[in-house]
């Protein structure tokens, strides 16, 4: 598999798990919505700046992202390593905003609890019919 098929992957799923790690460094994990974006090697998405996760990657920006497909018959799984960085700038937020997410951020696209983390990947491993990948970015 490629890094481009993997990416596209990614992209087909709707939800995506990501993990940071915690002040004691035990690993956190959460379901996040689909990436709102995949551009070359970093995967997108919008959360709170008031999050848990945005102070876990302010504090250290080893990350990864997990995502999977699970068939009637097949199951295919792609855990991605890599660094995470929380994005605060207007033009970043710009860039992923959607009309919808006013249900999230009251004040729009300039609300101070809306922000982007871009995760940038380093390597991955994807698995599928009893064969593992590795994958270098």
């Amino acid at each position: 598999m490629t890094k481009e098929e993997l990416l596209q992957f990614v992209a087909a799923q709707k939800t995506a798990i990501i993990a940071s790690v915690d002040a004691d460094g035990y690993p956190v994990m959460r379901a996040m919505l689909a990436p709102r974006k995949i551009d070359g090697n970093e995967i997108y998405f919008s959360t709170n700046t008031s999050s848990d996760k945005v102070r876990q990657y302010l504090a250290d920006e080893k990350a990864c992202v997990y995502c999977y497909k699970r068939g009637r018959f097949r199951y295919q799984g792609a855990t991605i390593l890599g660094d995470m960085q929380v994005c605060t700038d207007q033009p970043t937020k710009d860039a992923i905003w959607r009309f919808g997410d006013t249900m999230f951020y009251k004040q729009g696209v300039t609300d101070p609890d809306y922000c982007v983390l871009r995760f940038t990947c380093k390597r991955a491993k994807y698995y599928c019919d009893l064969h593992i990948e590795t994958i270098e970015f």
